[in-house]
């Protein structure tokens, strides 16, 4: 929701339990990963080989053209809500809702890449030029240099590789936000951190039975 995650995610939703998607001391606390609900079918055909990035991509920039399915999903002016849709080739898919002022906190997908596109409104990510060590450790501290911020604006989006360090955020005051997120393999584990300066902890590890 990020799956969305915080939901998600948050990713991915990132749907209305804490996601896609860790905490962060400037933005407000995650919501929950978001729980399954029955799939509904958004964006292009799907498949039943593994898909690519560039595929993910499509489907994301698909669905958000897709007046209806954006149309479908409710809106809550206290937190994120989602929809799981039917991704291509067996992803993991969400349509995701945010409130002014929501965010994801820091988590990354673990082993899985994927895509997510801005449908509504526009969306700010911040994330981290680095690869974190797969486990056995507990906090970090990053070098200058490491931070990336791009805003999403309606119709934008992007992919990201495995262990892609990120958090999503509506900044605006007033307006609603809404994206669509894919992921693949489907989430095995989300790694959620918090963030004090230059230092990253990791605060939890969350597995599909955490959030389905």
């Amino acid at each position: 929701m990020s799956s969305p995650r915080s939901a998600v995610p948050t990713a991915a939703a990132v749907p209305s339990a804490t996601a896609a998607v860790p905490s962060l001391p400037s933005v407000p606390a995650p919501v929950p990963s978001p729980s399954p609900s029955a799939p509904v079918t958004g964006g292009s055909a799907t498949s039943s080989a593994a898909p690519t990035v560039a595929e993910l991509m499509d489907f994301v920039r698909s669905a958000a053209r897709d007046e209806s399915l954006i149309a479908a999903l409710p809106l809550d002016p206290e937190g994120r809500t989602w929809i799981r849709l039917d991704g291509p080739g067996g992803s993991e898919a969400w349509l995701i809702g945010w409130p002014p002022g929501t965010g994801t906190g820091w988590h990354d997908h673990a082993d899985s890449f994927g895509a997510f596109t801005t449908a509504v409104g526009a969306l700010q990510e911040h994330s981290l030029a680095v690869r974190l060590p797969t486990d056995g450790w507990k906090s970090l501290e990053l070098t200058d240099g490491m931070d990336r911020s791009r805003e999403l604006a309606t119709g934008q989006g992007r992919a990201f590789g495995q262990n892609h360090i990120h958090e999503v955020l509506n900044e605006s005051d007033v307006a609603h936000a809404v994206s669509v997120h894919a992921y693949y393999p489907p989430l095995p584990r989300i790694r959620r951190f918090s963030r004090t300066g230059a230092v990253l902890r990791l605060e939890q590890t969350e597995r599909p039975e955490d959030w389905q």
